[in-house]
């Protein structure tokens, strides 16, 4: 019995690697009232954090974005440091994910006027648990390539996943009140909607 049970826990992570979609568009993200997933991200300067403990200490804004090589991503992060100030005034604090390696974290942070934090998820343990992973196709991947786009080199990873952007409000419970999520990645909730779902 012992040595199934021991089977089994081996298996989950090969389990939900292959039930990750292929179509970004059939993600199934975590649900409004659930309890934010009990997870690990990783700072630019290579620190472990648990996100439950970044979530307890103030109502948290949740950004899932593709990697510092999307211009729509960078973009929309560039958009919310916009509003930086005020969604602070409100008692607030930003954080943002990616798939992207520390160093290309580092890399975007160092660049970047907005001061709220980046966070790598290079195994893509978050977006998984947060049910935002797709598996990028072989036809798409070789068009991104072609834009000179390398996921490899930009996660440190080989498992060509992406998370569908993603918004989600947590309460310092660890409860999510809010998500957005469009598999159209060229779509983003704007801040004017973001402001106006906290106020």
């Amino acid at each position: 019995m012992k040595i199934l049970f021991t089977a089994l826990v081996c298996l989950l992570p090969l389990l939900s690697v292959a039930a990750i979609p292929e179509d970004p568009t059939e993600v199934n993200p975590v649900e409004v009232g659930s309890t934010v997933p009990d997870i690990q991200l990783t700072t630019s300067s290579g620190t472990q954090v648990a996100l439950r403990e970044l979530v307890a200490k103030q109502p948290t804004i949740i950004i899932f974005y593709r990697g510092g090589w999307c211009p729509y991503c960078n973009r929309h992060l560039a958009a919310l440091g916009e509003i930086e100030a005020e969604l602070l005034d409100k008692g607030y604090q930003i954080i943002a994910i990616s798939p992207d390696r520390i160093e290309k974290v580092r890399e975007v942070a160092n660049e970047a006027d907005y001061h709220y934090q980046l966070y790598s998820d290079s195994t893509m343990e978050a977006a998984i648990a947060f049910g935002l992973a797709f598996k990028v196709d072989s036809e798409t991947y070789k068009k991104l390539e072609g834009y000179g786009i390398d996921l490899e080199l930009a996660s440190g990873e080989d498992h060509h996943l992406l998370p569908v952007p993603a918004v989600f409000i947590v309460e310092r419970d660890g409860r999510i009140s809010f998500r957005y999520f469009n598999p159209d990645y060229t779509e983003r909730l704007s801040t004017e909607a973001l402001l106006e779902t906290i106020n």
